[in-house]
């Protein structure tokens, strides 16, 4: 991959990505963070692609306006913790404290941002291995590994030696959320697919799901607008 620009007020960046099954060149615009991948054939030149860039200029700069802006996450700003808006402030001592719907955050402004991020990563561990453990426990069959990350593609996953993966920005959704993706991921299990006794398993775990999976569909893609 290699990163170009895309000149103009503002300046987009562009990612330019070769693939072997690329036919032609094609443009995306990723929902949750606004970056514009052109991908194109491998013997293809840059400078093709860039040229077709420069065609659809206007329809990126429609596309990128119309987003949700991004949230630079500091002192003042807002963010929503478990489905609730919270404020964060500044904090005392060592630790990030929460109550009233502020978040307490200690220490110099600057890094405020990245000790909150880690604040939540640890929470959002503990609050899905909660979750994974009690519905592991319901359906009879044990985990082998959790990990949390800061994934694009996908709220969870489960492997076939039993690991399970979650995106931390979970913990900022509605706890009803979490707890969905929780029970999906430990649904897979047992069911290594999304077959209907799949989704019998999850309604099993978990009850009706979907409210907590239309709300993943529609506001999910928000969670990545928070910049930590």
């Amino acid at each position: 991959m290699t990163d170009h620009i895309l000149p103009g007020d503002p300046p987009i960046p562009l990612l330019l990505r070769r693939s072997a099954q690329a036919r032609r060149i094609s443009l995306r615009i990723s929902q949750l963070d606004g970056r514009v991948t052109l991908t194109l054939p491998k013997r293809c030149a840059d400078r093709e692609a860039l040229d077709f860039a420069a065609q659809k200029e206007t329809w990126i700069r429609n596309h990128l306006e119309a987003r949700d802006p991004d949230v630079k996450v500091g002192l003042g700003a807002q963010i929503p913790l478990q489905g609730t808006e919270c404020t964060i402030v500044p904090g005392q001592g060592r630790s990030v404290q929460m109550s009233d719907c502020r978040i307490a955050v200690p220490g110099a402004p600057d890094r405020v941002g990245a000790r909150l991020a880690g604040f939540l990563k640890q929470t959002a561990r503990a609050r899905l291995a909660s979750a994974s453990d009690h519905y592991s426990k319901r359906l009879g069959k044990p985990y082998t590994t959790l990990s949390i990350r800061d994934t694009r593609s996908r709220w969870g996953s489960c492997s076939a030696a039993g690991g399970l993966m979650y995106s931390w920005r979970l913990i900022l959704a509605p706890t009803e959320v979490l707890n969905y993706v929780a029970a999906h991921e430990v649904a897979h299990l047992q069911e290594m697919n999304h077959s209907a006794a799949f989704w019998d398993i999850v309604q099993t775990l978990y009850g009706d799901y979907t409210q907590a999976r239309g709300w993943l569909r529609r506001e999910g893609s928000d969670l990545h607008r928070y910049r930590f």
